[in-house]
């Protein structure tokens, strides 16, 4: 079979395009890469300072198989890069990112197991009032719902936001008032990040949302140590 000018572009092309990833992947899996795009910078910034700075920004945001990197890495990624050089990109405050629960699972596991925290284990201001959660059931009812919810419809800014109230860690905001620090969400008035900052339990603690045919208690002792909580309400 004789060689031709053609299989030795088609195979000049295949090297090239073999050699082009091998050096562009690894760059693109830099959190410093994503920072180049100015309106994902603010997230850079915050995520240097959190819990999670030692994970990478793939290691959240990109499922670990080959349906994920498809989709999230390729699919996202591309046109996130196109909108940034030709179209109009969201502005910071307005930015929406999905993380799979399993993601977050596949190093938080045992919390599954857990149904109440001591208060040792919590930051202020929820450390004084104890907390009774079960993951478990929260994430059972996400799924039931079917509305998207994980994980970060409740840590939703454990590593991209600011400390509530100065505070080591990022919890959900709560309801409950164990200091008189004021805490401003550091975001235009009407942006989705704004809401999100002030959205917390009650978003679904509603009084009205049912799951599996009851209505998901309010009561303050379901969530907090009943001796305890009394003398921290805001309400």
């Amino acid at each position: 079979m004789s060689w031709t000018p053609r299989a030795t572009l088609l195979l000049a092309l295949v090297v090239g395009t073999a050699a082009l990833s091998s050096v562009a992947l690894p760059l693109t899996d830099h959190p410093r890469f994503c920072a180049s795009c100015h309106n994902i910078a603010p997230s850079y910034e915050s995520w240097v300072k959190s819990s999670h700075k030692d994970v990478s920004c793939v290691d959240c945001h990109i499922r670990p198989s080959l349906e994920g990197w498809l989709h999230d890495k390729a699919w996202n990624g591309s046109k996130d890069i196109a909108i940034y050089l030709f179209g109009t990109p969201t502005d910071a405050h307005n930015l929406k990112a999905t993380v799979d629960s399993q993601v977050c699972l596949s190093c938080h596991r045992q919390i599954l197991r857990v149904s109440e925290v001591a208060p040792r284990d919590l930051p202020p201001p929820v450390k004084d009032v104890g907390l009774i959660m079960s993951h478990r059931k929260h994430l059972e009812a996400f799924e039931a719902r079917g509305q998207g919810e994980g994980c970060t419809t409740c840590h939703s800014g454990v590593v991209h936001e600011r400390p509530i109230k100065g505070y080591p860690i990022v919890i959900p905001r709560g309801h409950v008032s164990a200091d008189s620090k004021p805490w401003p969400p550091d975001h235009p008035e009407g942006s989705y990040l704004q809401t999100r900052a002030l959205a917390d339990c009650f978003r679904c603690h509603d009084g009205k949302a049912e799951h599996r045919g009851k209505v998901v208690d309010r009561k303050c002792e379901t969530c907090h140590l009943a001796d305890k909580i009394k003398d921290f309400l805001s309400f």
